[in-house]
């Protein structure tokens, strides 16, 4: 069932303008804003989000409040989101799981990932590897699609998000092996079972994993884009290693709730810009893994809808069932 934001709360929305601040012309908020993310704490979404925060507590002097919200692939967060007043104080920052791949998971979606949200800026490209516990006997794609056909079912691969979900259907069809998917509520629990063993692989974000990775706790065979990346140009992509074909763009973004007021959206989208052009935001965001990107409202909007096909296509070529 669709997420429909109440007529009482539309009507109600002019009562939040006091709490608008103008200087200058420019919309900022006059008391602390609520950041929700769709993952636990310590997964990627969660370390680039709190940097966001960060940076925006300092521009505007204002508390940005990161709220954790994991659970259903991102559909607890994105309802929360929905559901909030449309007056500017509550910002979402989503990913391809709930404004991408959830929608086509869900076979009776909690919230409509169009009608129910206000775009407000795409934010960035995430990097995921897929990633092998170190005790693996394998170092290439190669030698882990060979164990897998040699050991049909034993191998698995976990999953704490969307790009796992469907990254662990893909690497079964485009791979023609038998891997069995574990998923998890979010990253952090799953990667700490690769790391520890009891899980095999998993299509991990570098943001969380890079230090697991440098320290050798973790062995990358590939990473998801079709192109590599200059961030990590020694490391192949899936599609060039064996899995031709083998493609998942992972975003991210800020959203609010639907009918936000357009001078609200464009405070937002002219903050984020404001901090995140710059050179250190750059920086740092690369050492996460992150390629940065910035976007109008209506190019971020419009993205977001080719996303949700895009996703769809991918879950129903992998064979993936709506739940």
């Amino acid at each position: 069932m669709t997420i429909t934001i109440p007529r009482r709360a539309l009507l109600a929305a002019p009562l939040a303008a006091p709490a608008m601040v103008r200087a200058q012309g420019a919309w900022k908020p006059a008391r602390p804003v609520n950041m929700i993310v769709p993952f636990a704490a310590g997964s990627g979404t969660d370390t680039v989000s709190r940097l966001l925060a960060s940076l925006l507590e300092a521009d505007w002097g204002i508390q940005v409040v990161v709220e954790n919200r994991p659970g259903a692939n991102g559909a607890i967060a994105a309802v929360a989101t929905a559901r909030a007043a449309p007056d500017g104080q509550t910002v979402m920052i989503t990913t391809n799981s709930p404004h991408g791949a959830t929608p086509a998971l869900m076979r009776r979606p909690t919230y409509d990932a169009v009608a129910d949200f206000t775009a407000i800026s795409r934010m960035g490209t995430y990097i995921f590897v897929l990633a092998l516990n170190d005790q693996v006997p394998a170092r290439t794609l190669g030698e882990f699609l060979a164990l897998a056909r040699a050991q049909p079912g034993r191998l698995t691969c976990a999953s704490g998000n969307t790009t796992g979900v469907v990254g662990a259907a893909m690497l079964n069809r485009l791979g023609g092996v038998e891997i069995t998917h574990v998923p998890y509520r979010s990253s952090p629990p799953a990667m700490t079972d690769v790391i520890a063993g009891r899980v095999s692989s998993m299509f991990a974000d570098v943001a969380a994993s890079r230090a697991f990775l440098a320290e050798g706790k973790l062995k990358p065979l590939g990473i998801t884009s079709a192109r590599r990346t200059p961030l990590f140009p020694d490391w192949p992509t899936l599609a060039e290693s064996g899995l031709p074909g083998f493609e998942m763009l992972s975003f991210m973004g800020a959203v609010g709730p639907a009918r936000l007021p357009e001078e609200v959206v464009t405070g937002w989208n002219a903050a984020i810009r404001r901090v995140w052009e710059r050179p250190e935001t750059e920086r740092r965001l690369g050492e996460f893994g992150i390629e940065r990107v910035t976007s109008t409202p209506a190019e971020f909007a419009g993205f977001i809808r080719q996303q949700i096909a895009f996703w769809g296509e991918q879950a129903r070529a992998a064979g993936i069932e709506p739940e």
